[in-house]
């Protein structure tokens, strides 16, 4: 139902009481999820230009240049919601709208990332969500031929009831083929090419701006697409030969908002109006209502606006995939969105009010009062029993459990596989590519919104460092509760505030994304810990001189760039010990963009060997995920005035590296906070602290690191 209010407005300048269809397409494209009516003030603040910026924030996705007339195309969404009622489908029908955003631009999807966050994994329904999403995802990209090259996976209690699924997709393609959503001429066809249209995904767009309930499993269901990977592949060929035919002027995947969704907008991007006949529309069941057929979102639909004269070629091609593909209506000079059913008009909008007029306002905000306690703990009297815990923790864990059910080698482009800290695919004649990396901490979002939101880049963009990339784009899935609630929106708008100013510092333009409210279960009372999740890219000038992430000599200099501070608030340490509410949390290191591209040029170098980026769990995790066939023998002592600030602090901009060549690699660092560890050797891990020397072997450092394998395969 529409809000009052909304009606009142609608009613009011259609000069009548609204149809059922018409109340139909403003329910979805008035709801938050496709009007940010809420959240836009805020987007406004993020600095979305560059000069590799073709195409920012607005399309179904992003173009960014990249080298030799090839461009990238960048896009994130969340499909959380329905994940929590259809897990498999939710996750896998998430995966296909971001790929088809991607299609729609005229790019060949090439890589996906996905950061998800669940409730904990001693719950048996967070064990089967975390199940059913994964299995989801794998189903859906590895049928479509798309390697998944990057992801995140992340375990708190706000999540149960309310996972998150955010999924990134990259594409590629010349820039002279792409196309846009944007109407280009009045008297052009629209056609409708892909799977039917059925009742599954009815109103998908409402329902992701409500609360989840306790009944929302059985209640929503309607609510959740069905996806179709084979469906899809062939619309992905179908649509990128049309565009390459230059047959297609404009093009819209039919996501949020179904049919009224992808036809309006386009529509009014142009400043056009849209006529569409639904009786034209393919179906599942013939017996689907004109309101059905405009807002549901069935998967696997693309609507291309085509020059009259090139119709019959497009549905011809359409044919040639086995595609069901109609003329379902026309662009029109005159500003009104109609739709006619059966000989009679039974919708009939100003179609820039159906598609700008919802009404948007800054909500109320204040910051959630939580005071922060500064008691510190007693450094642990068993540090090696304390490490070993620590990195057997879900959140700290091997996730191989998760990405050896991806196949990330299709397409033949991964350089680094999953598990590492970016993902790299290789690009322009073996020696150029692109590095990926996604996710965030929301434990440090909710300590502290402002500087976890900053974080959230800093530790991207570090990622992307270890492997010598340097940031060009960002997109981003900012996950919040209820914005209604002023500490909820306090959270928002903090957050953002403190990732648009750290993506400025870093001169890395935030290119697309999406925002997710109402994250919230009634089930449970809750409502998730803020999660600002980003994607962002990076270029690496020189594939050759990636180092490793782990250990690969023996006899090298271990060294730690950047400051270790006593920073344990929000931290896995602390999680750990229960103190949630204790300690200083991040902050942003001032030199942080210094800090970032100096270690890039060392990478670029090829004097560094190995490096791995500082985060959860701190040095410690860090340098036992380092070790694999070698070793490390590491002095601590001239680290922080306590053991566990050293261990277990996570301080932003951090990284282990590791050379052949310390003296030279020192003066490339001069000015950065640098501290000689000491020598990589032997086959496992040796620490030196304030009061004890610690020995982890390789054995108990991997069997406490594959925890969360044994857990999901029991």
């Amino acid at each position: 139902m529409l809000p009052e209010d909304d009606y009142k407005k609608i009613a009011k300048r259609l000069g009548r009481e609204p149809t059922e269809v018409e109340q139909g397409c403003f329910l979805n494209l008035w709801s938050e999820h496709c009007s940010y009516r809420s959240s836009s003030s805020i987007l406004k603040t993020f600095t979305t230009t560059g000069e590799r910026v073709i195409i920012g924030p607005g399309d179904d996705a992003a173009i960014v240049r990249l080298e030799d007339g090839w461009v990238m195309a960048i896009g994130m969404e969340s499909h959380n919601h329905p994940s929590y009622v259809d897990p498999y489908n939710g996750a896998a029908t998430g995966v296909g709208g971001i790929v088809r955003d991607i299609i729609s631009m005229g790019a060949r999807p090439i890589a996906l990332m996905d950061p998800l966050y669940f409730g904990p994994l001693d719950n048996e329904k967070n064990r089967y969500l975390f199940e059913h999403v994964i299995m989801g995802i794998a189903g859906y990209g590895n049928c479509i031929g798309v390697p998944v090259v990057r992801g995140e996976a992340y375990f708190h209690e706000s999540f149960s009831g309310n996972p998150l699924v955010n999924v990134v997709c990259v594409g590629l393609a010349r820039e002279d083929k792409i196309v846009t959503a944007i109407a280009q001429k009045a008297g052009n066809k629209l056609v409708l090419m892909g799977s039917s249209t059925g009742r599954d995904g009815m109103g998908g767009a409402s329902f992701a701006s409500r609360d989840l309930s306790e009944e929302s499993e059985s209640e929503e269901r309607h609510s959740v697409q069905i996806g179709d990977p084979f469906a899809e592949k062939l619309v992905m060929e179908a649509t990128l030969e049309a565009i390459d035919k230059g047959l297609v002027l404009a093009c819209r995947d039919l996501g949020a908002a179904g049919l009224v969704g992808a036809s309006s907008e386009m529509a009014a991007n142009g400043e056009l109006g849209a006529y569409i006949i639904a009786d034209n529309v393919h179906l599942r069941d013939e017996s689907l209502t004109p309101f059905e057929i405009m807002i549901s979102e069935s998967q696997e639909r693309m609507v291309l606006e085509v020059e009259p004269g090139n119709v019959d070629k497009v549905l011809a091609i359409a044919d040639k995939y086995d595609l069901k593909a109609n003329l379902i209506g026309e662009l029109t000079q005159k500003t009104q969105y109609v739709v006619e059913y059966k000989g009679e008009i039974v919708a009939d909008m100003p179609i820039l009010f159906l598609c700008g007029g919802a009404p948007t306002s800054e909500l109320d905000f204040i910051p959630p009062g939580i005071e922060r306690n500064a008691e510190k703990p007693p450094v642990p009297g068993d540090i090696k029993d304390t490490i070993l815990k620590l990195l057997a923790r879900p959140n700290i864990a091997s996730k191989e459990w998760v990405y050896r059910q991806y196949d990330h080698e299709v397409q033949v482009r991964t350089v680094i596989k999953p598990g590492m800290d970016a993902g790299v695919l290789r690009i322009i004649d073996d020696t150029q590519g692109l590095a990926l990396s996604c996710g965030c901490n929301p434990a440090h979002v909710e300590a502290d919104p402002y500087n976890g939101g900053a974080g959230t880049v800093i530790e991207n963009a570090m990622n992307l460092a270890a492997v010598g990339a340097r940031p060009i784009a960002l997109v981003d899935c900012l996950n919040f509760g209820n914005p209604e609630r002023s500490e909820i929106f306090y959270q928002f708008k903090q957050a953002s505030l403190g990732l648009g100013d750290a993506a400025r510092k870093l001169k890395t333009p935030v290119v697309g994304g999406n925002v997710s409210f109402y994250n919230e279960s009634d089930e449970f009372g809750s409502a998730i810990a803020p999660t600002p999740s980003i994607g962002m890219v990076g270029w690496v000038r020189d594939l050759g001189t990636i180092p490793a992430g782990t250990f690969r000599h023996t006899d090298e200099t271990v060294i730690l760039v950047g400051d270790t501070k006593d920073e344990l608030g929000a931290s896995e340490y602390y999680s750990m010990l229960g103190l949630d509410n204790n300690g200083v949390t991040p902050g942003l290191p001032e030199n942080i963009d210094t800090v970032i591209d100096t270690l890039i040029r060392a990478v670029e170098s090829g004097l560094i060997t190995a490096a791995h980026d500082i985060s959860n769990g701190g040095l410690a995790v860090t340098l036992c995920e380092m070790v694999e066939q070698i070793g490390a023998e590491i002095d601590i002592t001239g680290i922080c005035a306590r053991d566990d600030d050293a261990l277990f602090s996570e301080s932003y901009g951090r990284m282990v590296i590791t050379t052949s060549e310390p003296e030279e690699v020192l003066d490339m660092m001069s000015g950065i906070d640098c501290t000689v560890l000491g020598k990589t050797s032997g086959n496992g891990l040796s620490i030196k602290t304030r009061n004890s020397n610690l020995n982890l072997s390789k054995d108990e450092i991997e069997d406490a690191r594959n925890s969360l394998s044994r857990l999901m395969m029991d």
